[in-house]
């Protein structure tokens, strides 16, 4: 709620400046009101079945085979329509609602990949995303365990993406993902390149996967140093024994040079949107 404060404490300040504010006023004001809707449309929003789940395929750079999908969440508001989830994730670790439904989210995956597999498809890995907030939530590693055995989900398939700004305490998030690797799970350090600690995390933690950051994918046709840089860490990703991932890849240049440089595996808008669970079954039929 400290947010929303600091909204009100505007407003006021706005009103004591004049009405040459009122413009900047009524902003904040519309703000504040959205944000207030939001986390009451949130509280809800698993009970009313307005949260679904997408999926975008992950591709073996080598082969162009589906290896793997990573669960994206969608909100579709009662009233208010599609929400971004940049805008309403903020809310749901501000509020504390992150955590039911980053569960939420979990076994859903969990459940569909464990429903593809029942219907004869190839098993492949879902990635899941978790919030820093629900990954120190106390009962995080109990929730993962207890979806698992729920859900009947082979865990060595399902990859958990964190990313670098939950490693402040490397120590902490080194007993919790230990105790994930022990019952086969996967981890991934999701937005690679963009924390500070980006080294000490490699040494420190025992990871699956380095996700390079959308930016670094996105600049590394057009800027030599960029691109040096997307070398350095898929050879590092080899030397460390971790796969490669490359996210945002939107164009065909963009494609061939990371193949060129033997990444791992990448997702993006040239290969594949998010797309239903309908669509992805159409699509894991073809490969």
């Amino acid at each position: 709620m400290n947010g929303f404060t600091s909204a009100d404490k505007a407003m006021y300040a706005a009103k004591e400046r004049g009405k040459n504010n009122y413009q900047f006023y009524s902003t904040i004001h519309h703000t504040v009101n959205r944000n207030l809707n939001l986390e009451k449309g949130l509280r809800n929003a698993i009970e009313n079945n307005e949260l679904y789940l997408y999926y975008q395929p992950q591709i073996d750079l080598s082969s162009n085979q589906i290896v793997g999908m990573e669960a994206l969440l969608r909100w579709d508001h009662s009233e208010l329509g599609k929400i971004s989830p940049d805008e309403f994730i903020p809310i749901a670790e501000e509020t504390g609602l992150i955590i039911p439904i980053g569960k939420w989210v979990l076994k859903s995956a969990c459940q569909q990949i464990n429903a593809f597999v029942e219907a004869g498809y190839s098993p492949r890995t879902v990635s899941v995303n978790v919030s820093p907030y629900q990954f120190k939530d106390p009962n995080f590693l109990e929730d993962v365990k207890q979806i698992i055995k729920e859900t009947g989900m082979q865990p060595e398939l399902l990859d958990i993406e964190v990313t670098e700004s939950l490693m402040h305490d490397i120590k902490e998030s080194r007993v919790i993902i230990d105790e994930l690797k022990k019952i086969g799970v996967h981890i991934s350090i999701d937005d690679f390149g963009t924390g500070y600690s980006s080294l000490s995390i490699l040494t420190s933690l025992p990871i699956d996967r380095i996700k390079i950051d959308r930016m670094f994918i996105n600049e590394m046709t057009t800027n030599l140093n960029t691109s040096t840089l997307v070398k350095t860490i898929i050879e590092m990703s080899k030397n460390l024994n971790t796969l490669a991932v490359a996210e945002g890849i939107e164009t065909e240049e963009q494609a061939l040079q990371l193949k060129r440089l033997n990444c791992h595996i990448g997702q993006g808008y040239f290969y594949y949107p998010p797309i239903s669970v309908m669509e992805m079954e159409k699509l894991l039929l073809n490969h």
